[in-house]
C-alpha cells in the first residue's frame, strides 16, 4: 500500500511563506509516495487554496504524486476549474491527480452564495463540461488551447459515500473514501462494493493520527487498510501526533 500525507490543514497563523514548501519537501524527504490538499472555505480555519498549495509542492518537490483530496467541484464554474487544473498541470505534469467531490459541509457554499441543496446537480454539470474541457481542451463555448503536455487533463477519482462508491468504480478512475467520520468497518466495507462493481484505484483518505494515537495503534490500522485492499492510504498528521517519520516506517 502507498503512503500519502494530507498537507498545509495545520498551519499556525504565524507561519512563514516557506512553510508549505518545507513540509512538502519533509513529506517527500521521508519517502511517502503522495501528497494532498482539501478544500474548505470560511470554516472558522484557514486552510491553503488547494491549486496553490500543489503548485507550491510541485515546485518544492519533483517525483512525488500530488492531489485533491477533495476538491467541490460544485463551487467552480467549469470553465475557470479546467483552466486552474491546466495551469497547475504545466507545473507538475503527469504527477497530478485530482479527487473531485459534490461538497459536504454547507458553510463552503453559504460563504461563496451558492445553493447547498442544489450541490449534486450542479456537481453533475459541472462535472459534465470539464470532461470535455479536459479532454478536448475546448467545448461550444470555450477554447482554452491547453499546452500540449497537459491535453486530456489528470485522471479524475470520485470522493463519496453512499450509491456514489458504485458510480466511482464505473466512471472514475479510482475512488476517495474519507476515514475522518467513519469507522475502519465502515470503511472496508464500501471498499468491498467498489472491488465488487469493478473499481480499479481505491484510496483511503483523511486518517486521522492524533496524540492518542501511539505508534502500535497506527500501524494496527494502517495494516487493516492494506489488508483489506487499499492501494493508498492518506493521513492527517495533527498536532502531538506521531511524526512524518514514524509513520512512513509503519507502510513497506
Amino acid at each position: 500500500m502507498r503512503l500519502g500525507a494530507l498537507m498545509g490543514r495545520f498551519l499556525p497563523p504565524q507561519s512563514p511563506p516557506t512553510a508549505l514548501a518545507e513540509e512538502a519537501k519533509r513529506y517527500a524527504g521521508e519517502g511517502f509516495d503522495s501528497l494532498w490538499t482539501a478544500h474548505a472555505v470560511g470554516r472558522g480555519f484557514i486552510i491553503p487554496d488547494p491549486f496553490v498549495a500543489l503548485a507550491v509542492a510541485a515546485s518544492a518537490t519533483n517525483h512525488i504524486e500530488l492531489g485533491t483530496a477533495v476538491v467541490q467541484i460544485s463551487l467552480y464554474h467549469p470553465v475557470d476549474l479546467a483552466h486552474r487544473i491546466f495551469s497547475l498541470m504545466h507545473q507538475c505534469g503527469h504527477r497530478l491527480t485530482l479527487g473531485v467531490g459534490a461538497g459536504s459541509s454547507e458553510t463552503d457554499f453559504l460563504v461563496l452564495d451558492r445553493e447547498y441543496a442544489q450541490r449534486f446537480k450542479t456537481f453533475n454539470t459541472t462535472l459534465a463540461r470539464l470532461k470535455t474541457l479536459l479532454t478536448d481542451g475546448k467545448d461550444a463555448r470555450a477554447n482554452l488551447t491547453p499546452w500540449t503536455a497537459t491535453a486530456g487533463g489528470p485522471p479524475l477519482l470520485f470522493g463519496t459515500w453512499g450509491a456514489g462508491v458504485e458510480r466511482a468504480a464505473q466512471n472514475f478512475a479510482g475512488w476517495i473514501a474519507s476515514a475522518s467520520h467513519r469507522t475502519p468497518d465502515q470503511v472496508i466495507d464500501a471498499l468491498g462494493r467498489f472491488r465488487a462493481a469493478g473499481g480499479k484505484r481505491a484510496i483511503v483518505s483523511t486518517i486521522r493520527l492524533t496524540a492518542e494515537h501511539d505508534v502500535g495503534r497506527t500501524q494496527d490500522l494502517l495494516q487493516r487498510f492494506a489488508d483489506a485492499g487499499f492501494d493508498d492510504a492518506v493521513v492527517v498528521l495533527l498536532p502531538g501526533g506521531p511524526s512524518p517519520a514514524e509513520v512512513r516506517a509503519l507502510v513497506k
